[in-house]
């Protein structure tokens, strides 16, 4: 009897008794998609966008850059393939000067590199993942437009692009008529998020049976958004507080891993963009 109280007397300690490991600071992510300022045509459909190394163009990169300082980052990652795979750094960001910003309209330059310099940070990361040779592409978009034409879908997915298209000539007319910051807040918000998604899944209707290259795509698309994250996840440390920017279409897929990974926080940035 008496080792059974004794028992029950051990089992009735406060709780907070009992040693615990500390939980690791949560990793705070800012996803910021953008459009690609240098026109470099590797898109479905390609915006036809006016330059950033004008004046103008670059004392409007200067305010988001400020607002995205506000942020405190720690480390910034981009949209580029690392040679070195062990380090994830980018080989290129140790070179920059700020004299590169009139010359170089890359957005990793002018808003990565840029963020990068303005808060004394080492830690640039290239985190992007492409296919290499002989291996399947991460968008194999011709298989559902051959799907489509021959099984009488060539009007639903020209629909589609239709409406990509307008999309397109949206985005060229905000960045024309509007400052880059309230253009990055828009394309940052829910709605082009949600177009973005509906889109992809749209594609899924082209298939059938044991033939579903609708599917196939958003299998490979979201595998290459896998691995971009993957290496996010692996270059990361606690407590960091990471700016990533990339081309918009991967964004709703990178901040619906980060909201769902535990140990990280996503971190708008439409709190941190200045307002148009």
């Amino acid at each position: 009897m008496l080792k059974i109280l004794a028992a029950l007397a051990v089992l009735a300690l406060p709780t907070t008794a009992v040693a615990q490991t500390p939980e690791p600071e949560p990793v705070e992510v800012m996803i910021l998609g953008t459009y690609h300022f240098d026109n470099p045509g590797r898109d479905l459909h390609n915006a036809r966008i006016d330059s950033v190394l004008t004046p103008d163009k670059q004392a409007q990169l200067e305010a988001v850059v400020d607002g995205m300082a506000r942020f405190r980052p720690t480390a910034v990652a981009v949209e580029r393939v690392a040679i070195d795979q062990t380090t994830m750094l980018d080989h290129r960001y140790p070179a920059f000067t700020p004299g590169h910003l009139l010359t170089n309209a890359d957005e990793r330059v002018q808003i990565g590199y840029r963020l990068a310099h303005r808060a004394g940070l080492t830690r640039v990361y290239a985190i992007d993942e492409q296919e290499g040779d002989g291996e399947p592409t991460y968008f194999p978009f011709e298989a559902v437009h051959d799907w489509a034409q021959a099984n009488g879908g060539a009007e639903a997915l020209a629909a589609m692009h239709a409406t990509i298209a307008a999309k397109v000539a949206d985005l060229e007319q905000r960045q024309r008529t509007r400052d880059v910051g309230s253009v990055l807040a828009y394309m940052n918000g829910p709605v082009p998020a949600a177009e973005d998604k509906a889109f992809h899944y749209a594609l899924m209707q082209f298939g059938a049976g044991d033939d579903q290259p609708g599917a196939v795509l958003n299998g490979r698309w979201f595998t290459r958004n896998a691995e971009i994250f993957a290496r996010l996840m692996q270059a990361a440390e606690p407590g960091d507080r990471i700016v990533v920017v990339y081309g918009a279409g991967h964004a709703s897929w990178l901040r619906e891993m980060v909201q769902t990974t535990p140990g990280f926080r996503l971190i708008e940035p439409d709190d941190y963009l200045p307002e148009g």
